[in-house]
């Protein structure tokens, strides 16, 4: 029998998930979620289930040279928290991009249920654009014209892709 309470429990949910992303592993994270997860960040806005697992999917096997450190781990019995940064290459302009996210989860049944990720959009839009990025990406037609952009790139990848599943089958 083991002395882990859900606090720890579900710490160690949140480094399995990002462990996973390092190894690029989408079927593994998606097993971290609950089948109806809500996950949100601001390019994607508010995806649920298969969805958002599809997108995590998305971007590992996009990701040519991906890397993922995650820190400042917490939980308790019900939400938790985690910092993590990513650094690659934007496709699109061949930039290198270092993105600083804060994520924020909430736990049910030994699953993620809910997971939000932050970051400064404006400092990821420079870094990704350039200039353009600096003078457009604070400004809400920019953030409205990432997202749909975003989401239609996920909407490409499930018409080629049969997305994992939230038990990971």
């Amino acid at each position: 029998m083991s002395d882990t309470g859900p606090s720890e429990s579900n710490a160690a949910l949140i480094a399995d998930f990002y462990r996973a992303f390092q190894r690029r592993d989408a079927a593994a994270m998606g097993a971290c979620y609950a089948p109806a997860v809500r996950f949100s960040d601001p390019v994607f806005g508010d995806l649920e289930g298969d969805r958002a697992i599809a997108m995590w999917e998305m971007l590992c096997v996009r990701a040519e040279d991906l890397r993922i450190e995650f820190r400042d781990v917490s939980a308790d019995d019900r939400i938790g928290r985690a910092h993590w940064d990513a650094w690659y290459t934007f496709t699109t302009t061949g930039r290198p991009v270092h993105n600083s996210i804060d994520a924020t989860f909430e736990f049910a049944d030994g699953h993620i249920v809910e997971h939000t990720d932050h970051f400064d959009v404006h400092r990821w839009a420079t870094q990704a654009l350039g200039l353009p990025g600096r003078v457009f990406g604070g400004l809400p037609p920019f953030k409205r014209k990432l997202r749909t952009t975003a989401l239609k790139g996920l909407d490409a990848y499930l018409s080629r892709a049969t997305p994992p599943t939230a038990d990971g089958a």
